[in-house]
């Protein structure tokens, strides 16, 4: 990439200016905040509608000042202002919409926010006394600005204002101060382009230049969207190029082929099966069976609904490899899981499996050994002497598998169990333990819309498992809205009490461990404020394991049920007998946290209580609900929520009730969540790493520049012939986003 990208920010735009962007964004180079692109853009001469602020979320927006009053506080010393702002009745012809700012001791504000006068606000939207406002905004006075002199009147009120994601700390239009010294001081003619020429004569997008200008400092809205534009296909083609430059490196290795065995253990299995594959797992376990028996690596996402079988296609996969000579290795996200996918994967295999039990087995059965970090120390070792000599045929684990003094005869096959646990760097890890590159199978139940497989996955073939098999009954899921109806509270474990008394279990999910825990809150979030304790951001007492669990054993409609908790700090013999005797109906009802999510499958539980169900996502709730229903009895989910009607978190809670269709699911998921947070960046630490790019809206430009970019990659595997789209992919995937790439 051209030098001048990579220059650090002090050397254009001053050591001051350059330490604040730092701290507050964490850029400290030229092209780093160049590529800091504005959210939005706002008009001068139009005032944001308030109906449409967003509670909870930091809004920079452009109001009329109503009324200024200022009065002493009560409670303690100093004075509080409140003006009150409106979108007068411009807003389509609409009521006009008005919203209270407060400031403690604001004498800016008391002076400067006149009747009558326009200013631009930023700050968090909160709810206080039932109506939105905000408290101690930054804000900056429109009628008169200097930033801008000699520009006409009319000119001016065209302009469109950049909106950029700002922090507590640094207000959008500081970052745009900056920014503009930055382009005045920056040699934006003289930088590489990404797109190739061809391309961008196709297409008749701007100058490189240009682009950056106008989308910084756009004189006319055509002027951003067109700079937009360009960037948003640049986005696209970047992130394609380095998929196919990754998937042409995969399939330029050399893998060890594993080809299936008449009379090996593959066959044997499939004679002894209680039951019949689906037409879904049949086609799918031979396009498996053909890829690895090839001598490229097999690099595969299993997405499948939770249910869908995926395990059993797993194991056949496994079964071929193992019966080919080599080892496979099945990688979950938790202890839990891995203990239990053991238990399934020995039960399933019956007489084919060898306990290590001498005598106790034929020659054509298969060790299966399970290594995690928990077991005892002289199981541990044997474990891994198994893994390490070839006498375990399959390895089950944990991380513990990754760690560096665990090591395999002969590994062919990496399976991983629910890919958005793992990041690269484990993925990797298990590879580096293979003579060869191992083959890859990667199985999700969280379904994947097809552009976010294409933008995410790209570097792996998909296949998809969506019929359920016979045996899974349909699950009803009810909203449970405690604000409006208080009286259900009691009803919940009275119905809880019939399931157990018609023979069956019940599930209780909460958010949290125990009192001291914070739920998920964010750590280092601010205290809640006193607008935030009348609403409900932050100041209701979540649901919390041990809390629910006392209050159970004294709850009239329990009595004589045993209750048991089940969580992540447990100790780990603690959390194995509280599963196995949930698993054996000795335990009736269980209270957990998420970790019974993925994977944890007891036939007789039928009903699932998700307490403060609004605190967690789409998928998660997805997820565990299919935790029920799984042995032919109907499956019930109540999704218990103090939230009252109209809050925007009840949404996510009303979609997940009002289908099972996981695909559904996700697509309504990205639509309501940050991008970012599907994509990834959560997960590698970062904000959302697309920055234009939005993966349901632009799914014709994803697929546009993912032909563009396997015509590239297949002309030029190196791209030495495209130097600035190389320099761009590898600033692209710096380590933050390698994570993002190469998830699973």
């Amino acid at each position: 990439m051209h030098a001048e990208l990579e220059l650090g920010l002090e050397r254009r735009i001053g050591k001051r200016s350059a330490a604040v962007i730092e701290k507050h964004l964490g850029i400290d180079t030229v092209g780093g905040l160049l590529n800091y692109f504005p959210r939005r853009y706002l008009s001068r001469g139009e005032l944001t509608p308030i109906s449409e602020v967003p509670l909870d979320e930091d809004v920079t927006l452009i109001a009329r000042v109503i009324s200024n009053s200022t009065r002493p506080m009560r409670a303690r010393k100093g004075s509080l202002t409140d003006v009150v702002i409106s979108d007068d009745a411009g807003t389509g012809g609409a009521l006009p919409g008005t919203l209270k700012v407060s400031f403690f001791n604001g004498f800016r504000a008391k002076a400067e926010l006149q009747p009558g006068r326009r200013a631009m606000f930023s700050g968090k939207v909160t709810r206080y006394g039932g109506s939105l406002g905000l408290t101690n905004p930054d804000f900056l006075l429109l009628d008169e600005d200097p930033d801008t002199p000699g520009i006409d009147p009319e000119t001016l009120a065209a302009m469109p204002i950049p909106v950029y994601p700002a922090t507590a700390k640094l207000t959008s239009w500081s970052i745009q101060k900056v920014i503009s010294t930055l382009l005045n001081t920056v040699e934006l003619e003289a930088l590489d382009d990404p797109l190739p020429p061809e391309i961008a004569a196709r297409e008749k997008f701007l100058p490189v230049a240009d682009a950056y200008r106008l989308i910084h400092a756009p004189q006319t809205p055509a002027d951003f969207q067109r700079a937009r534009d360009r960037f948003r296909y640049q986005e696209a083609l970047v992130l394609q190029s380095a998929l196919a430059r990754r998937r042409a490196q995969l399939a330029a290795e050399e893998a060890t082929a594993r080809r299936p065995a008449p009379d090996g253990l593959l066959p044997a299995f499939d004679r002894q099966l209680p039951f019949t594959l689906t037409a879904g797992q049949a086609a799918v376990g031979k396009t498996l069976a053909a890829e690895l028996a090839q001598d490229s690596p097999m690099n595969r996402l299993l997405q499948g609904e939770v249910g869908s079988g995926k395990t059993i296609v797993a194991l056949r996969a496994m079964l071929q490899v193992v019966d080919a000579g080599g080892q496979a290795a099945l990688l979950a996200p938790t202890e839990v899981l891995a203990a239990q996918h053991y238990e399934s994967i020995r039960r399933t295999l019956g007489p084919l499996s060898r306990d290590g039990m001498l005598g106790a087995f034929g020659p054509d059965a298969v060790q299966v050994t399970l290594l995690t970090g928990s077991m005892p120390t002289a199981a541990r070792k044997q474990a891994m002497l198994d893994a390490a000599s070839g006498t375990a045929g399959i390895v089950i684990g944990t991380h513990a598998l990754l760690s560096e003094n665990v090591s395999f005869y002969d590994l062919g096959l990496i399976v991983v169990d629910e890919q958005h646990r793992f990041g690269v760097e484990q993925r990797d890890a298990l590879r580096a333990k293979a003579s060869k590159p191992p083959h890859l199978l990667v199985m999700t139940a969280t379904p994947i819309p097809r552009t976010v497989a294409m933008t995410v996955f790209g570097d792996l073939e998909t296949s998809v498992l969506d019929e359920l098999p016979a045996g899974r009954a349909p699950i009803s899921t009810h909203v449970v809205g405690l604000a409006e109806h208080p009286g259900w509270a009691g009803r919940i474990w009275s119905r809880s009490r019939e399931e157990i008394d018609a023979g069956h279990q019940v599930y209780v999910v909460c958010p949290k461990i125990g009192e001291d825990d914070d739920g998920d809150f964010t750590p280092g979030e601010a205290e809640p404020s006193a607008a935030d304790l009348e609403g409900d951001n932050g100041a209701r007492e979540l649901a919390s394991v041990t809390g629910v669990v006392e209050h159970l054993r004294d709850e009239p409609a329990l009595a004589g049920v045993t209750v048991a908790p089940l969580h992540g700090r447990q100790d780990p013999v603690l959390k194995s007998e509280t599963m196995a005797s949930f698993t054996a109906n000795q335990t009736k009802l269980l209270v957990s946290t998420t970790v019974i999510e993925v994977g944890v499958d007891v036939h007789n539980a039928t009903l699932m209580v998700i307490l403060d169900a609004d605190r967690f996502g789409i998928s998660q709730l997805h997820q565990l609900r299919g935790r029920v229903g799984r042995g032919g009895l109907p499956g019930t989910c109540l999704l218990v929520t103090t939230l009252e009607p109209g809050h925007p978190s009840r949404r996510r809670l009303d979609a997940v009730a009002a289908t099972t269709d996981g695909f559904e699911l996700s697509q309504e998921d990205l639509k309501l969540r940050r991008e970012g947070d599907i994509l990834g960046a959560s997960q590698s630490g970062g904000r959302s790493t697309l920055k234009l790019l939005r993966v349901l809206e632009h799914e014709d430009i994803i697929a546009k520049a993912r032909q563009d970019a396997q015509r590239i990659v297949a002309a030029d595997p190196s791209l030495a012939g495209q130097p600035g789209l190389a320099a761009a992919i590898d600033e692209y995937l710096n380590p933050e986003k390698e994570a993002f790439l190469e998830r699973g």
